[in-house]
């Protein structure tokens, strides 16, 4: 993943707690603030899986790379 999809990803992020924040001084409903919570803590995984898988495959043989990939899924998921 290119410096700039992670800087998209990033962006998304930080617009998504900007979202939540606004939800918050709105007063609105704690199950769709949680709900929104619950999103940017998944796309925080996924950024967080993308930076790890990224950064090992550049020194792990590419016959190695799916299963680098999915370990760090399982320890993401932890």
């Amino acid at each position: 993943m290119s410096t700039s999809d992670l800087s998209k990803r990033i962006n998304r992020l930080i617009g998504q707690l900007r979202g939540i924040e606004k939800m918050v001084d709105q007063g609105r409903e704690c199950q769709e603030v949680l709900q929104q919570i619950s999103a940017v803590k998944k796309a925080i995984d996924g950024l967080s899986k993308e930076i790890v898988v990224s950064d090992i495959c550049r020194i792990v043989p590419q016959d190695k790379a799916k299963q680098v990939e999915q370990m760090v899924e399982r320890a993401i998921n932890l």
